[in-house]
């Protein structure tokens, strides 16, 4: 079945296919608010797109329902963070082109404490900038906008190394991911009072403004436009071909895409393989059936 238009769904439907941008609390794990946030919401499952540590706080999209099976598409995003470098000892004047050395391509190895295997890969810095320095120059507040999988706590040490004094991750904030930033963030308090207005007076205004559709978290993706005919299709695992698609953002072959109906619901993700202005052949090979 195709979904209506994301504007046109009623709460049910937004419920069992949502996005909540939260602003994750210090303390709970992020497993731990997106199953809060199912057992609020009333669905059987709900995810977070990139994880966060307990202490950590700040930007943390939260999927409901089947949208779930979106998460993938957030972990390819970029991940801006503010954070505080907590210094062994005072800067050195240089530090600022100590910080530019850290712009680009960098090799990290994971922490012991990681759910990852301790491997040398490289991750991308595409910026780093001082924001303030304390009086005492022990503390400086970092932004760092960074490819995802990057170690904020492993790139402080780094920086400490290289400034000379030592240093370590002091407070750290995610201020954005993917297509989520920080200017609209809802809290846990924000969810419950929502749902709580809804329940209680059949008010809906706020629950939709802290519960998004679905589609919000695909923003940040190229889209392909495809007939309703080709999503039937696609609903019963054919890929998209050339014939059923009506419209595409320029992407490169190998890159990942959403296609929506007209209406501009949400049918699946996939992997650009061929030309969408040509006569035949496979445009679209899928990767999510999300119909």
């Amino acid at each position: 079945m195709l979904r209506e238009a994301p504007d046109e769904r009623d709460v049910d439907a937004l419920r069992s296919f949502g996005v909540v941008n939260l602003d994750k609390p210090p303390g709970p794990s992020a497993h731990q608010v997106s199953a809060w946030i199912r057992d609020m919401i009333g669905v059987e499952k709900a995810a977070h797109a990139g994880t966060l540590d307990p202490k950590v706080t700040g930007c943390l999209p939260v999927l409901t329902g089947t949208a779930t099976r979106l998460a993938p598409a957030l972990l390819e995003g970029a991940k801006e963070y503010v954070a505080v470098l907590e210094l062994h000892a005072s800067a050195p004047t240089d530090y600022a082109s100590v910080l530019a050395e850290f712009e680009g391509r960098l090799y990290q190895k994971p922490p012991r404490k990681s759910a990852v295997a301790r491997r040398l890969r490289v991750r991308e810095v595409y910026a780093l900038e001082a924001l303030e320095v304390s009086d005492d120059r022990r503390q400086i507040l970092l932004r760092i906008r960074c490819e995802s999988g990057t170690y904020v706590r492993k790139l402080c040490h780094d920086l400490g190394l290289a400034l000379g004094t030592g240093a370590h991750m002091g407070h750290l904030r995610r201020t954005a991911t993917g297509p989520f930033a920080d200017g609209d963030l809802v809290s846990l308090q924000d969810l419950a009072d929502a749902l709580a207005e809804w329940r209680e007076r059949e008010a809906d205004d706020w629950l939709r403004a802290t519960l998004a559709p679905a589609e919000r978290a695909l923003t940040h993706l190229p889209s392909v436009t495809i007939a309703p005919s080709a999503a039937r299709e696609v609903a019963e695992g054919a890929p998209v071909f050339a014939p059923g698609v009506i419209d595409a953002e320029d992407a490169e072959t190998g890159t990942l895409v959403a296609c929506y109906t007209p209406n501009e619901a949400v049918v699946c993700l996939g992997r650009l393989v061929g030309d969408p202005d040509a006569e035949r052949g496979e445009v679209v090979s899928l990767e999510r059936v999300l119909v």
